[in-house]
C-alpha cells in the first residue's frame, strides 16, 4: 500500500473564509465580554448606600460573632483541667488500692489481689462518672468499672444519656450544628474498645507500669473526646500495678456549647441592634442624599423652576449643608440665567435700534439724487456703523467679564498709586476747557492695597473719571479721595456736574441706561461702562454706589460716585 500526500496549494478563498470567521469569533466573545462587565457593573451599580452600610456592619459583627465561636483555646484549657483532675483521682485510687487491695506473701513482698482490688475499685468509682480499670505488672487487666460477671457471662455497663423527653431546642441544635463544624479532633489518635484489653493496648498504661503518671487523648468514632491518665500503684516504691481512669469528653462539648450559646445569644442581640442602627444611619444619610439626587435630577430634566430642594438646612450636619448649598447653587444658577435672557433681550433691543436707522438711511440713499442729501444719508450710515462697531465691542468685553471674574486671580494692587497714575494721565493729555482732576490721597500717608485684578480696577477708574468728566462744565474740578474707612477702602469720585435725577441712583448701574449731558452726540456711549464697573467691583468683594452733593439749602452741587473695596490686611 503507498502513502499518497495531496501536494496542491490551499485555496486563498478558504483561508480568507477561516480569516474571517476568526475574527468574527473574536468579535463575538469580546461582545460577550462586555455584556458580561456592563451586566457585573450595573448589578454593583445596584448596591445603594444603604446596603453597602448594612452590609459593611453586619459583616463587621459576623467575623467578630465567628471568631469568638471558635473556642479552641477554651476547649485545650477545659481538657487540661479534666486530665488534672482525673490524674488526681488516679493518685488516690491508687492510693487506695495500694492499702486496701494487697497483701504480703511468704517472701515478704505484696501482692495485688484482684477480688479486692475489684470490690474497692467499683466503690471508689460508683459516686463519680469516670470508668476505671486496674492492669497486674504483667499487663493483665483483672478489673474494670464498667463491667461485671454474670450467669451468662460478661455483662457491659454503659451510662445512659439523662432522658430529654421534649427533645433539643432550635437554639441547642444549631449549637451543635456550629460545634459538629468547629470540631477539630482529626490530631487525636482514635480510641478503639478491645473485648480483652491488655497493658500493651494503651500506651499511657505500659508508662505507669513502669512507675510514671501519663495522660492521654484520643477520639472516638463520633468524633468526641476520651480521656485517660494511668497512674502506677506503688506499695514501698514498688509497682503492684496500674490503674487507668476514663473519661468521656461528653462535659466538655457540654461547657463548650454553652459558652457558644451565651456568644450566639449575645451575637443575635448585638446583631439585631447593629442593622436597626445601620437602617437609621442609612435613613439618616442616603434617604436625604436619595431626595436631593432626585431633586437635581428633576431640575435638569424637567421643569426646574417647580422642583424645591428639598431643605435639610436644621439638621446641621454635612447633609444639611450639602442642601444649603444646593439650594444656594440652584437660586444662582437660575439667577444666571435670568440675567443672561434679560442680557440677550437687551443686546437685541439695542442692536435693533442702529440697525434701523441704517436700514432706513441707505434705502433712502438709493432714491435720493441730491448729492447733499446723500453725503447726509452716508453721514447718518457711518454714525450708525461706529455705534454698532462700538456698541458691539462693549457687549463683547460685558460678556467676557462675566467668565472672567469667575475665575479671578487676586494679587495685591496698590490702589492709592493706581489712582494717581489715572490723574497725572489725564492732566497730562487735557486739552483747555477741559476739567481739572484732584487727587487727594489718603491723610495718613500710608498705601492703601487691595487684592484684586489691577486692569479691571484700572477699567472700573477710568469709567468713573470719563464719566465725570463728560458731566462737568469747562475747566470743572474733579476731586477724587482714597481714604481708610475701617477695614476697607474708600473711594470717592465727586464732579461739579448736574448730578444725577431722583429716583435714578441705583437705575444708572443697569446695563444700557444712558443719561448723557445736554448737547453730547447721540449713540457715543453704549450704556454699559457703569454696569461693568459694578460688575468687576462686586466681582472683587466691595461695592459702588452714587449719590447727588448737597449745599446747606439741598441744592445739587455735582454726582459723588463712591467705591468700597476690602484692603489687604
Amino acid at each position: 500500500m503507498a502513502l499518497v500526500t495531496d501536494t496542491r496549494k490551499p485555496d486563498k478563498s478558504a483561508q480568507q473564509a477561516d480569516q474571517a470567521a476568526h475574527r468574527l469569533g473574536l468579535k463575538a466573545v469580546a461582545r460577550w465580554v462586555r455584556r458580561l462587565l456592563l451586566r457585573r457593573r450595573r448589578t454593583f451599580g445596584q448596591f445603594s448606600l444603604s446596603r453597602r452600610m448594612l452590609a459593611v456592619n453586619v459583616l463587621a459583627v459576623a467575623l467578630l460573632g465567628g471568631g469568638m465561636l471558635y473556642l479552641d483555646r477554651y476547649e485545650t484549657g477545659l481538657i487540661d483541667t479534666e486530665l488534672q483532675a482525673l490524674a488526681t483521682q488516679g493518685g488516690i485510687f491508687a492510693g487506695a488500692l495500694s492499702e486496701g487491695a494487697t497483701l504480703e506473701d511468704l517472701g515478704d513482698e505484696p501482692v495485688l489481689v484482684p477480688s479486692l482490688g475489684l470490690g474497692l475499685m467499683r466503690r471508689l468509682v460508683e459516686p463519680t462518672r469516670i470508668r476505671a480499670r486496674l492492669f497486674l505488672p504483667d499487663g493483665v487487666m483483672i478489673a474494670d468499672s464498667r463491667t461485671m460477671q454474670g450467669r451468662s457471662g460478661t455483662i457491659q455497663i454503659q451510662e445512659l444519656p439523662p432522658l430529654d423527653e421534649a427533645g433539643p431546642g432550635l437554639l441547642r441544635r444549631f449549637v451543635d450544628g456550629v460545634s459538629d463544624l468547629l470540631r477539630r479532633h482529626d490530631h487525636h489518635a482514635l480510641y478503639v474498645e478491645h473485648a480483652h484489653a491488655s497493658a500493651s493496648d494503651y500506651e499511657e498504661v505500659g508508662q505507669a507500669l513502669e512507675g510514671h503518671i501519663t495522660r492521654e487523648v484520643r477520639s472516638d468514632a463520633q468524633g468526641g473526646l476520651v480521656l485517660s491518665v494511668a497512674v502506677p500503684v506503688k506499695r514501698y516504691k514498688q509497682v503492684l500495678g496500674a490503674v487507668m481512669l476514663q473519661i468521656g469528653g461528653a462535659s466538655l462539648e457540654q461547657k463548650v456549647n454553652s459558652v457558644r450559646a451565651d456568644i450566639l445569644r449575645l451575637f443575635v442581640i448585638v446583631l439585631a441592634v447593629t442593622v436597626a442602627m445601620s437602617l437609621y444611619l442609612a435613613g439618616t444619610i442616603a434617604r436625604p442624599v436619595r431626595r436631593l439626587a432626585q431633586a437635581a435630577y428633576e431640575i435638569r430634566h424637567g421643569d426646574g423652576r417647580k422642583v424645591q430642594i428639598p431643605d435639610f438646612s436644621r439638621r446641621h450636619d454635612e447633609i444639611g449643608e450639602l442642601s444649603v448649598a444646593l439650594t444656594a447653587m440652584t437660586a444662582a444658577i437660575w439667577r444666571r440665567m435670568d440675567a443672561i435672557e434679560r442680557f440677550a433681550a437687551d443686546v437685541a433691543h439695542e442692536i435693533k435700534n442702529p440697525l434701523t436707522s441704517l436700514r432706513s438711511a441707505v434705502e433712502t440713499a438709493t432714491r435720493v439724487q441730491d448729492p447733499k442729501q446723500q453725503k447726509r444719508l452716508m453721514a447718518i450710515i457711518q454714525d450708525d456703523v461706529t455705534r454698532l462697531d462700538r456698541l458691539i465691542s462693549d457687549i463683547s468685553d460685558a460678556s467676557r467679564l462675566d467668565a472672567e471674574m469667575s475665575r479671578l486671580e487676586r494679587a495685591p494692587v496698590g490702589i492709592s498709586g493706581m489712582l494717581a497714575m489715572l490723574a497725572e494721565v489725564h492732566a497730562t493729555t487735557r486739552t483747555e476747557g477741559d476739567p481739572v482732576i484732584e487727587y487727594r490721597p489718603p491723610a495718613d500717608g500710608e498705601p492703601l492695597i487691595v487684592q484684586g485684578k489691577e486692569g479691571r480696577l484700572v477699567q472700573v477708574f477710568r469709567n468713573l473719571f470719563g464719566n465725570a468728566v463728560s458731566f462737568s462744565p469747562p475747566d470743572g474740578k474733579i476731586l477724587v479721595r482714597a481714604e481708610r474707612h475701617g477695614q476697607d477702602a474708600l473711594l470717592t469720585v465727586e464732579d461739579e456736574g448736574p448730578g444725577v435725577p431722583e429716583g435714578k441712583l441705583a437705575a444708572i448701574f443697569d446695563r444700557f441706561y444712558s443719561e448723557r449731558p445736554v448737547g453730547e452726540k447721540f449713540g457715543t456711549h453704549s450704556g454699559l461702562g457703569l454696569s461693568i464697573s459694578k460688575q468687576i467691583v462686586e466681582a472683587h468683594g466691595g461695592t459702588i454706589w452714587a449719590e447727588n452733593r448737597l449745599d446747606a439749602d439741598g441744592q445739587i452741587q455735582g454726582a459723588r460716585f463712591c467705591v468700597r473695596l476690602p484692603a489687604a490686611r
